[in-house]
């Protein structure tokens, strides 16, 4: 039947859409290249030590991602403990005291190495602590933004350069300024603030008091290891990211990188760093400034994300200042919306929304909005699968109608079908004139399927990007909605000492979502033809194992769309009691033939 094809061709086209668009639209509508290049020529930052030449590849494969990052290795995450409260107990730090952020500033060489997200825990256990993002050169988990100067002929702080500080901590009420005289005519010093989110604000100024003008050009840069990096998939970017005058970029990985040692964007830099699902840094250069930024791979797994200002004169008896701002902190929709009104270009595009933005926005909105209301973002979730199914219920209603209208002409299509065997061009000319004059749409059926593809998979971004979900529990065994059911039946809900790999975690929202998937196809007419019956059979528990190691809120939106449609599909067969009739004697007749073949 043509209904059973239809909706064999949505549920494929449902399928590629949901995890091949991007692919394909990238394929079709490809970002403008970003030229990769190795710059000998380019400035050396002080205390570098490294070129684009001793760059190695990032990742061999043995590195293992998780969905957040972080280390993976418990040799490596005892390490950190043990580097961190070695490094931090060092007396050259002053406080960082922000609502948001907390931690210290390295007074040697002005670094800001060490910085925590205070309303972020690292798990859903209490006792968890922070995420920590910022952590010292040389742990295991480096990642770090650093300030300083290039210069010309004139003696300027390096890694190694210990900052004199005026009173800490540094809070939004309280700037601190680091100072260093070179003891040959130049002063230097960084101006550091903080707002009440994720914004540091450097202004480095330069003070001349030699008898000869100098020549220096400030810098400011992010260096991290890529092995705490979270997973880079193609439906969601993790690595070097920025806004380069025609939008942000997300084309650009730790590979790309490390293979062309230094990768130079573009246009111009908006602003530049690295973003992991939850988290993000970035550097904004000053708006009127002219700046080279570069993403460099500096070997071991070690990448640099760098803004360096063009030459300044500073004559004698002048001063001279550059001022950066640097967003370290997690990627909230509200803030970075915020912090884009306040002059970061497009910087609420940090989240990776991709094509269906568009549709993700509006669905993100409206689900906070619930959660507000229910308190539960589980309860939101269910709340906004009644809404998205409400909002499309007059349209279900009209493809049964239309349905309903072309089982109705079905015997006058067979007599014009009849009539004309043997000429298909005035077959199809009469086929569509009984459609006018019947006010028939073929095509009706088929538009509530296409409408819901871009929902479900605005949904699924939206469930996948946004930390407003992370941690957030439901009910029961559901702690958190962000991550995979828990519960897995082959190791009997872990009783059994061993986890299942992803594939075969099977987990009781997974074998709901194949019951109530079978559900639905069951309330469907059977396919006519055998292959397409048993596809039908066996796709609810294709997609119970497929789905699986989704986020958990995911499967209760598609659980609960299931059960709607159940009982919307029992409905419109009680108001149209001609195709439930056809469907029973469809499948009588199925199951006849079966037999007879048999």
């Amino acid at each position: 039947m043509d209904n059973q094809r239809n909706l064999i061709f949505a549920v494929v086209l449902c399928g590629l859409l949901l995890f091949g668009w991007e692919a394909i639209v990238q394929r079709l509508y490809p970002q403008p290249d970003q030229p990769a290049k190795t710059t000998a020529a380019a400035p050396a930052i002080p205390g570098d030590g490294k070129t684009a030449s001793s760059a190695t590849p990032a990742d061999d494969g043995s590195i293992k991602h998780t969905r957040e990052g972080g280390l993976t290795d418990p040799a490596q995450q005892a390490l950190e403990a043990r580097d961190l409260k070695t490094v931090l107990a060092d007396p050259n730090r002053v406080k960082i005291a922000a609502p948001e952020v907390s931690g210290s500033i390295n007074l040697v060489g002005a670094k800001i190495d060490d910085l925590t997200l205070t309303s972020h825990s690292q798990s859903v256990e209490k006792d968890s602590g922070p995420v920590r993002l910022f952590s010292p050169d040389g742990t295991p988990a480096q990642y770090f933004a650093q300030l300083g100067w290039i210069g010309q002929g004139v003696k300027v702080p390096d890694p190694k350069t210990v900052w004199q500080a005026s009173e800490g901590p540094l809070t939004p009420d309280n700037p601190v300024t680091l100072t260093w005289n070179n003891g040959v005519g130049q002063q230097f010093k960084i101006e550091l603030s903080v707002d009440d989110k994720y914004l540091i604000t450097a202004r480095q100024t330069v003070a001349n008091t030699g008898g000869q003008s100098v020549m220096v050009r400030p810098f400011a840069l992010i260096n991290r290891t890529s092995k705490t990096a979270s997973v880079d998939q193609w439906t969601i970017h993790s690595g070097p990211i920025g806004e380069f005058g025609d939008g942000v970029n997300f084309g650009t990985n730790y590979k790309d990188v490390a293979e062309s040692g230094t990768t130079t964007p573009d246009g111009k830099t908006g602003w530049i760093g690295f973003t992991d699902i939850y988290w993000l840094s970035a550097l904004v250069p000053q708006s009127n400034a002219s700046v080279d930024a570069d993403f460099r791979a500096l070997g071991n797994d070690i990448f640099r994300a760098d803004v360096i200002y063009d030459s300044l004169t500073v004559p004698s008896g002048r001063q001279i200042s550059r001022t950066t701002r640097m967003f370290a902190g997690a990627k909230e929709s509200d803030v970075l919306n915020a912090y884009q009104k306040a002059g970061i270009p497009q910087f609420s595009n940090a989240i990776d929304w991709g094509w269906f933005g568009i549709v993700e926005k509006p669905i993100l909105w409206l689900l906070k909005h619930l959660y507000d209301f229910a308190g539960n973002f589980g309860v939101a979730i269910i709340l906004l699968t009644l809404i998205v199914r409400g909002l499309m219920f007059p349209i279900a209603q009209k493809q049964f109608a239309s349905m309903a209208a072309m089982k109705a002409i079905q015997p006058k299509m067979k007599a014009l079908q009849d009539r004309y065997k043997d000429d298909k061009q005035k077959q199809q000319q009469e086929i569509m004139a009984l459609y006018k004059a019947e006010g028939v749409n073929p095509l009706a059926g088929c538009l509530p399927m296409l409408l819901q593809i871009p929902i479900f998979f605005g949904l699924y971004k939206v469930l996948m990007l946004s930390i407003d979900m992370r941690h957030k529990p439901f009910i029961l065994w559901i702690k958190d909605l962000s991550a995979p059911d828990p519960l897995h039946i082959l190791n009997l809900f872990g009783l059994l000492p061993f986890t299942p790999p992803s594939f075969l975690g099977i987990g009781v929202l997974a074998v709901l979502l194949g019951i109530t998937m079978w559900a639905t196809f069951r309330l469907n007419p059977t396919a006519m033809d055998p292959i397409q019956r048993q596809m039908f059979s066996l796709m609810p528990w294709i997609m119970m194992f497929v789905m699986a190691p989704f986020a958990a809120g995911l499967l209760l939106y598609w659980i609960t769309s299931n059960l709607l449609t159940v009982a919307q599909q029992s409905y419109l067969y009680s108001k149209h009691p001609q195709l439930k009739a056809q469907a029973d004697k469809d499948k009588v007749d199925q199951e006849r033939s079966a037999k007879a073949k048999g």
